[in-house]
């Protein structure tokens, strides 16, 4: 069984697609998309030998190594265009995943899917996806034991987007139901705690004004998902 957490990158998979799974530490989503019938063939791909070492053993204890192929790779550098077509890279945080996806320039692919789970620093990664010309298509947040994620899921479209900075912060959450209006209310909470501290500090030198104002359009998109419940 997957946690709450891979089960909703898993959600995002599409029926038949070749998969890359970048950071894969124990195999864990490649085997139940197997096992699943979601994917018929995944490359299961860390960086170190360690967690490679333990895939191994869980896909060879599944028997599902006709399936499911181990390598050793720097996010993507290791994985050739044609053998993914769905892509996860999940567990990692903003910076990381983005530097993943700016050194493997043939993701910019239309037949292509991204499905992204960042633990830090999601606006970093939504403003790449939109200056680089990808869609997202859709997000949903997850709560898993205490902690709560946020999985993107996206594809190219060349066309390059200019949203506001509202929407790097929430995204497509304001789609979602009562666990997408807990990840918008955290982001809310972060910013408020944000303008006390720069109200507090003598030497801040940032204006709180555009902040102040992205916490009111959050608090408007939070009151409309309320609403229609």
């Amino acid at each position: 069984m997957l946690d709450a957490r891979l089960s909703c990158c898993a959600s995002f998979v599409r029926s038949g697609s070749l998969l890359a799974d970048i950071g894969t530490d124990h195999a864990y989503l490649p085997i139940w998309l197997v096992q699943n019938k979601i994917c018929r063939s995944v490359i299961a791909a860390d960086l170190r030998q360690g967690p490679l070492d333990s895939a191994q053993k869980n896909i060879l204890s599944a028997g599902l190594q006709q399936h499911i192929t181990t390598r050793l790779s720097d996010g993507l550098t290791k994985i050739h265009p044609h053998e993914a077509e769905d892509i996860v890279i999940a567990g990692m945080g903003g910076h990381l995943i983005v530097s993943i996806l700016e050194a493997a320039p043939w993701i910019k692919d239309p037949q292509k899917r991204l499905i992204l789970q960042p633990m830090s620093d999601a606006p970093i990664v939504r403003r790449w996806l939109c200056e680089n010309g990808f869609d997202i298509l859709a997000e949903r947040a997850v709560h898993c034991g205490k902690h709560l994620y946020g999985v993107m899921h996206a594809a190219y479209s060349a066309t390059v987007l200019q949203p506001d900075e509202v929407f790097y912060r929430v995204g497509r959450m304001s789609d979602g139901g009562a666990d997408e209006q807990a990840y918008i209310a955290r982001e809310l909470r972060r910013l408020q705690e944000k303008v006390e501290g720069l109200q507090k500090s003598k030497f801040a030198k940032q204006s709180t004004e555009d902040l102040q104002d992205m916490i009111r359009k959050i608090q408007t998109i939070l009151q409309c998902m309320e609403e229609k419940v």
